[in-house]
């Protein structure tokens, strides 16, 4: 997957987004010679998208930036159903008010990322219950359930799977696949888009939109996955002390956001600044080529850029201010996150094992102790070694307590 000619896919190599691509000549011929309409669906499953969503989303800015019209597909009627891929049990059954409720949360990242309007290359929003929830079933059967192979489908790896280990797969699971496929050629008669992209779990319910499009007579669709990306130590990208790393900032802090990417392995700094941030190529490569303690000021940028794309210039920088203070200065700053304790908890001695797993420092009040037990606990940045510690208002500090895990995981403690 090398030598593109159209902008758009030699920035998608060179950035290190491409796994796979259906027809490769093909979609690079169709880029630079036609303003091409490409999508990414996004269920709404919760009321914000998390870290791996920033892959895709990012493939839409580029799709933009070259010239071309991306589509942020919500999935409305999908996650009436719920993608089985690579799961090991059902998805918890949504209502109509919840799913309406996480894609207005969803939408506040995208109004960041893309220009959204009426011109050729202006972004759209749509939604697939537009379609989806008005079907015939018998209809639907007929016209579209026809062309599916169940002998190809349960050959799918994230079908095999689950029914390797035994686990049941409802009729309602199987029948997103087919629905995902229809997504593709809706949005094809619409809209004339002829890309789908996604993650590569994606690649066989994204193929099989591909070949229903074949066979109900649209122009030729093409596919475009992306790697499954992982940290140099093989780590699943997203996971923070505190859960997921979700991108809106009411489930998961700017601060935090800033934080998750400076701590990024040293391995992984170049090929996470092509991916998660807009900075040219050559001024990356000097960033990736920095070497020994150099390279924490690569990730510092790569933390400031990362967060200004989320949760804008202001936030990110903000973000790094707070992070030089608390840890080059050693100041409190006022900034860092911050929970609320009832004023009469701590008059009469909040422990500190539970008030570190209500910061989210720690998942239970077992790993808070191994933490106070390891010495990694201070508060006020004095060390507490004992696990019946107990916090009172005597070490409130201008109003506050802080409370730290480490030497980068930090939060406030205020009384109400």
């Amino acid at each position: 997957m090398t030598g593109f000619k159209s902008e758009f896919l030699r920035t998608l190599s060179e950035r290190g987004f491409i796994h796979q691509l259906s027809d490769e000549s093909g979609l690079d011929d169709l880029f630079r010679t036609e303003t091409v309409t490409a999508y990414v669906g996004y269920d709404a499953t919760a009321t914000s998208l998390h870290i791996g969503n920033l892959i895709s989303a990012t493939m839409l800015y580029w799709l933009q930036e070259t010239g071309h019209r991306p589509i942020a597909l919500m999935g409305g009627g999908t996650s009436m159903v719920g993608d089985p891929s690579f799961r090991d049990e059902q998805r918890k059954l949504l209502t109509p008010d919840a799913i309406n409720q996480n894609i207005e949360g969803i939408k506040r990242i995208f109004s960041r990322i893309l220009n959204f309007g009426d011109g050729p290359t202006d972004a759209m929003m749509v939604n697939n219950a537009d379609w989806l929830m008005k079907l015939n079933y018998v209809e639907f059967l007929r016209d579209v359930g026809r062309h599916f192979s169940v002998n190809r489908m349960l050959s799918f790896d994230s079908v095999k799977i689950r029914l390797d280990r035994e686990q049941s797969l409802s009729f309602l699971e199987f029948n997103y696949m087919i629905m995902q496929g229809y997504d593709f050629v809706e949005l094809s008669r619409r809209y004339d888009c002829r890309l789908q992209m996604g993650g590569s779990d994606q690649w066989g319910n994204i193929i099989n939109g591909v070949d229903l499009g074949h066979r109900m007579g649209t122009p030729q669709l093409y596919a475009l996955t992306t790697p499954l990306l992982t940290t140099s130590s093989g780590a699943k990208m997203g996971k923070s002390a505190s859960g997921a790393v979700w991108l809106n900032e009411d489930v998961f802090s700017p601060y935090d956001f800033w934080q998750y990417w400076r701590n990024t392995e040293d391995a992984d700094v170049g090929r996470f600044l092509k991916i998660f941030t807009r900075l040219p190529l050559d001024e990356i490569a000097q960033l990736e080529a920095l070497g020994g303690s150099e390279i924490n000021e690569a990730k510092k940028i790569l933390a400031t850029e990362a967060t200004a794309i989320v949760h804008g210039r202001e936030a990110a920088e903000a973000s790094a201010e707070t992070a030089r203070v608390t840890f080059e200065e050693g100041a409190l700053a006022e900034s860092l996150p911050t929970i609320a304790i009832a004023a009469s908890e701590l008059s009469a001695g909040a422990g500190l094992l539970g008030l570190i797993a209500q910061a989210g420092l720690a998942g239970s009040n077992g790993e808070a102790r191994r933490h106070v037990q390891g010495g990694a606990v201070r508060v006020n940045d004095e060390a507490v070694s004992d696990p019946r510690a107990v916090v009172s208002e005597a070490d409130l500090k201008d109003g506050v307590i802080k409370l730290s895990v480490g030497r980068k995981k930090h939060v406030l403690v205020r009384p109400q």
